[in-house]
């Protein structure tokens, strides 16, 4: 009986694969290209190369397609695909500083070092959804472009089109203005590698961050709102300092001349963060600045990474925050161990009931003893 169980069971796992498997491929509506998924889902490329902790859009687009949308299946798609994968060697470490910003906003300070760049971005659309006609849209789109390509095309005045692609920093303003504490204590040297060594509570800054770059996007922005929102409900002063989206170049070292040559580039998003400093034991003549970066464009991790970082600095050795961060965010982690309650329970659940049925028991037989045994006060009157 056992065996006709379990092959019962291996069947019945085959035939939801196939099932899977067959609507997937044998569905009425149009396939799915992998560049139509990367040209027009890019935020939800972005969010699986980002939690999946591997930078390739079109491998992240067809983990997207096989998981029919859900970012976190996606993203066990890509972590398991990567640890497939050898390991040729390791990439120099880049400097932030080399970003090619795309996208560029300070909402601290009103004229920066450098342009402010709005760039791409749905902060200031209408919350409206788009009904126009699909063939209406396509012509509006090619007339924008066509007037857009005969614009660029005509002649610029001297110096314009030349604007700094790598603008300075704000925090370097408040560096120089002795305003910002300086948190670069070079007591973490080596990024640590979440992907092969787990973090825990304990772990180095790198780790930390590490970790909320791989993090479940969701899970990160209620953490940093359930801290910042405080016992009292009342929002702690928040301010960003910068935030970036642009193109972070990679380099590894020749192996016969062993200088750095750049390889390709990286999406990123980067953000600073700033918080007053106002405890009894800080100096309140400062801020304090945090960090956050992540893999292609997604502004709501890298705010709550950022502001989270400070948060982490700020609070008593062995915190539950750092517990929080480390334990919980991991969307494959958490939704790992949803997931697995959909799985037969059969043995422990009737060892459950068992449990319950032996105390019903013993709590009745127990009930019928003391109502049989004659009180004090009976034996009293009696004697």
């Amino acid at each position: 009986m056992g065996y006709v169980a379990a092959k019962g069971g291996f069947d019945a796992i085959r035939a939801a694969e196939d099932l899977v498997a067959t609507t997937r491929r044998e569905s009425k509506s149009s396939w799915l290209e992998l560049d139509q998924i990367v040209g027009r889902l890019g935020y939800a490329v972005d969010r699986v190369m980002g939690e999946g902790g591997l930078w390739d859009e079109t491998t992240a687009a067809r983990a997207f397609r096989q998981a029919e949308g859900d970012v976190i299946e996606s993203a066990h798609l890509i972590r398991a695909h990567r640890s497939t994968l050898p390991r040729f060697g390791t990439t120099d470490v880049a400097d932030a500083n080399e970003i090619d910003v795309m996208r560029r906003i300070v909402p601290a300070f009103r004229e920066p070092p450098g342009p402010q760049l709005l760039g791409r971005t749905l902060d200031y659309t209408g919350r409206l959804l788009d009904t126009t006609d699909e063939d209406e849209a396509r012509r509006a789109a090619v007339e924008a472009a066509t007037a857009r390509s005969e614009q660029d095309a005509a002649p610029m005045p001297d110096g314009a089109g030349n604007e700094v692609r790598v603008p300075g920093r704000l925090l370097d303003v408040l560096r120089s203005m002795d305003l910002a504490v300086d948190r670069r204590t070079g007591d973490d040297p080596e990024p640590a590698d979440i992907a092969r060594v787990p973090a825990r509570p304990g772990a180095p800054r790198s780790a930390v961050l590490s970790t909320m770059a791989r993090a479940e996007t969701g899970a990160l922005v209620a953490l940093w709102y359930r801290n910042i929102l405080g016992p009292d409900r009342n929002l702690h002063e928040v301010t960003l300092g910068e935030v970036r989206h642009g193109r972070l170049p990679v380099r590894v070292r020749h192996p016969l001349i062993d200088e750095p040559v750049e390889i390709g580039q990286v999406r990123v998003t980067e953000v600073e963060a700033i918080e007053d400093l106002d405890g009894p034991d800080e100096d309140r003549t400062k801020f304090d600045v945090g960090y956050g970066i992540t893999f292609g464009h997604n502004e709501r991790k890298a705010i709550a990474m950022a502001n989270l970082d400070i948060a982490l600095h700020r609070a008593e050795p062995d915190s539950f925050l750092e517990q929080s961060i480390l334990m919980t965010t991991d969307g494959l982690d958490s939704s790992g161990f949803l997931e697995h309650l959909k799985l037969p329970h059969y043995v422990t659940f009737r060892s459950m009931v068992e449990r319950k049925t032996t105390m019903r028991t013993t709590t009745m037989r127990t009930t019928t003893v003391r109502q049989n045994q004659p009180s004090a006060e009976s034996e009293a009157v009696t004697a």
